[in-house]
């Protein structure tokens, strides 16, 4: 049975290792005003012409483009592009700090929003993949976000006029292999495993945690997840707070 923790008994566990990786998921972000999908206000409980999980699927992005388009805009891309755009919070930024000090070796995250990035975080593994890459399908040309924002419609590449797709995992679609080596690889050589805001429900990046090895599995969530009875330690509250307290 997991034990629960404070905030001074996560501080010493981390003292001791340099050996860490945290795997995240949207409670990461939502503490930086992103929504995610599943709570009570998220994207899964808004009224739109289609399911929103139905408008992230494969099939609606190739039936349905613009409609795709003007729901991705106005949901994923308006907290990046936008007049405010979402900033790194305390989870983040201490992440960061964490890895800088030799101690964090990977960020796995199902987030698509390149917060860790903006707060310094060099080794992150992006299962989902992310809205800040964007390719012309039909010449291989990049495009930042911005350009996606911006242009009417649906993208058209400024070189060939084939359409822009976002790099990111849409439903139906399969994870990068390489990036899924890459997170079973640093799971399961941690000595530390956390895991932060997330409810451990999406399938296949849920059961990355089963490749850990170690004794030191943590959960760190608002709510209790149906992981809990797996970890070797929880903590339940906001993400930010927590990890707002602790010193890399």
């Amino acid at each position: 049975m997991a034990k629960e923790i404070n905030v001074t008994e996560l501080q010493d566990l981390l003292d001791a290792s340099d050996n860490i990786v945290f795997f995240g998921g949207a409670g990461v972000s939502t503490e930086s005003g992103i929504k995610d999908f599943r709570s009570v206000d998220g994207l899964y409980h808004q009224h739109y012409k289609y399911p929103p999980e139905m408008m992230l699927s494969h099939t609606f992005y190739i039936s349905h483009k613009q409609d795709f388009f003007e729901f991705y805009k106005d949901k994923l891309l308006e907290c990046t592009c936008g007049a405010n755009p979402a900033k790194p919070n305390a989870a983040h930024r201490f992440l960061a700090q964490l890895e800088e000090k030799g101690k964090l070796k990977a960020v796995i995250t199902q987030n698509i929003d390149g917060l860790h990035q903006a707060a310094g975080s060099k080794n992150v593994l992006e299962l989902h993949g992310s809205v800040l890459r964007n390719y012309c399908e039909k010449c291989g040309k990049s495009f930042e976000a911005k350009y996606l924002y911006e242009s009417a419609d649906i993208p058209k590449c400024d070189a060939c006029g084939g359409d822009i797709k976002p790099d990111v995992v849409l439903y139906e679609e399969g994870l990068d292999n390489s990036i899924m080596s890459r997170s079973v690889q640093a799971i399961s050589e941690a000595d530390i495993l956390i895991i932060g805001g997330t409810s451990l429900v999406v399938y296949p990046a849920a059961g990355l945690i089963d490749y850990y090895r170690g004794k030191k599995l943590i959960l760190v969530n608002r709510d209790a997840t149906a992981r809990d009875n797996v970890a070797d330690y929880t903590m339940h509250g906001s993400i930010g707070e927590i990890f707002g307290q602790l010193k890399a």
